[in-house]
């Protein structure tokens, strides 16, 4: 616990209104979205840089933890406070500061949604493409810290992509800026690139420049039924090859299928082996063409339906399916142990057949979704953890899905990070001096090991409280 002179010192630092101590406000910052709880000691909502940086010094004088947090949407524990100390929401910190119309930039505070940030700069005409499956709810400052991706991310990439410079206050207290407003910049080291994804573990972020494009004239949405899974990533790889980079290429296997079926009834073929959700944007004119070749490849590949949105409120009625996959599969079982593996897109049927193998032989239901365009392949094992010897049986099989996408020359995490829970398996990717370079550098810039402890690197959590 942290001494009670030294919350008042924060405080003072923060401003008594914006410092919770009661338990039950303690409790909603206490889990994210995997559901794992541990208790913070206090909750402190800072609207200043300098607040950050002088909660930041007193955390080294009295070691104790400081937690960044957005709106806690992540999927790996990141903004857990496993071993208590002070969770500090940046929501308050919600301004956009600027939107540069001619240089295509803009200028945010970290607490600013994805989704409002996206509202504005479209009213001009401009586009912010990264579209994490929460823009809704998750914040800027999150997304960068995670290095969010989303079904946009096949075309125009993650949200490394669209970060052109921080400004960022270090474990330390110090306040520093990394990157530029201009189109290019080589000075030193990347420390934007270093900050970008280390999920709250080297500094906390306090100022995004993000760069900007033209937002596309038009898009054009299909779906496509499919009688088995080769059929629809053989569609996936040549309809890339043919020369035409879909805005979103989406995929749902039999058993999404079925469960968005039941739980909304829309009419899908529950025999299908799968479907895809295909986006194209660009010029009208230029549109037109790719549907007809999408068609024309999606036929050749014994499409059983294919449905083109005449509009924008049939190509949302076309997104249903995607949107309701989290929601329904929980119908399956109660938790979803929520993987986000990418492999190389030529390999999607063989890890999907190899995923369906690891389920039959550890007796697991395994439900896939996510971004076939780009391989990353969202694998959910659905469980009841009051069944005996079932969350075991899971975490077998989440090991043995991690060994067969490296040997596919995949990698354990496109988009959600590694947090917590994915901790224990990062060295079989990285190797153990991969993972020491990095222990070097988080040790570098925090060398008392403040900023968000137990977090990537693979330690023993403490203080996990299920009190809900």
């Amino acid at each position: 616990m942290i001494d009670k002179a030294v919350i008042n010192q924060i405080q003072n630092t923060v401003g008594k209104g914006n410092v919770a101590l009661d338990k039950e406000t303690r409790i909603c910052y206490s889990y994210d979205a995997t559901n794992l709880k541990y208790l913070p000691d206090l909750i402190a909502y800072p609207t200043t840089r300098e607040q950050i940086s002088e909660t930041l010094k007193l955390a080294n004088e009295y070691r104790f933890p400081v937690i960044p947090r957005g709106a806690g949407t992540g999927f790996t524990g990141g903004t857990l406070p496993v071993q208590g100390g002070v969770v500090m929401v940046l929501t308050k910190m919600n301004k956009i500061w600027q939107i540069d119309r001619e240089n295509l930039f803009a200028i945010v505070e970290p607490g600013v949604i994805t989704y409002d940030l996206q509202q504005e700069v479209e009213k001009i005409g401009l586009f912010y493409p990264p579209d994490p499956a929460s823009l809704k709810s998750s914040t800027i400052g999150g997304n960068v810290a995670e290095c969010a991706g989303g079904p946009r991310a096949l075309k125009y990439g993650t949200t490394k992509d669209y970060v052109l410079g921080l400004e960022v206050v270090l474990p330390t207290g110090e306040i520093i800026s990394t990157g530029v407003i201009t189109a290019k910049g080589v000075v030193g080291y990347d420390l934007t690139k270093l900050l970008v994804g280390s999920e709250g573990t080297l500094g906390i972020i306090t100022k995004i420049i993000l760069r900007l494009i033209p937002l596309p004239k038009s898009k054009r949405t299909l779906l496509a039924i499919f009688p088995t899974i080769d059929a629809a990533a053989t569609t996936v790889s040549q309809i890339i090859s043919s020369k035409i980079i879909p805005a979103t290429l989406e995929f749902m296997d039999n058993a999404c299928i079925r469960c968005v079926e039941d739980y909304l009834h829309m009419g899908l073929p529950v025999e299908a082996g799968a479907l895809l959700i295909i986006e194209v944007d660009g010029a009208p004119e230029a549109l037109s063409v790719e549907v007809e070749e999408i068609q024309k490849i999606c036929q050749a590949n014994q499409a059983i339906e294919i449905k083109v949105a005449k509009d924008n409120q049939e190509a949302e009625d076309l997104w249903k399916a995607r949107r309701a996959v989290s929601t329904a599969v929980v119908k399956i079982n109660p938790t979803k142990v929520n993987e986000d593996i990418t492999v190389p897109r030529s390999k999607v049927p063989e890890i999907l057949r190899r995923v369906e193998a690891i389920g039959k032989k550890h007796n697991l239901i395994i439900v896939n979704f996510g971004h076939a365009g780009d391989g990353n392949i969202h694998v959910n094992v659905m469980i009841d953890k009051r069944r005996p010897g079932e969350e075991e049986r899971a975490h077998a099989a989440v090991k043995e899905i991690f060994t067969t996408t490296l040997e596919l020359g995949g990698t354990l995490s496109g988009e959600h990070g590694i947090g917590i829970t994915k901790a224990p398996y990062i060295s079989m990717e990285l190797g153990d001096m991969g993972l020491e370079v990095m222990r070097r550098i988080k040790k570098a810039f925090d060398p008392n090991n403040i900023l968000n402890p137990g977090k990537i690197f693979p330690e023993k959590q403490t203080k996990q409280v299920h009190h809900l």
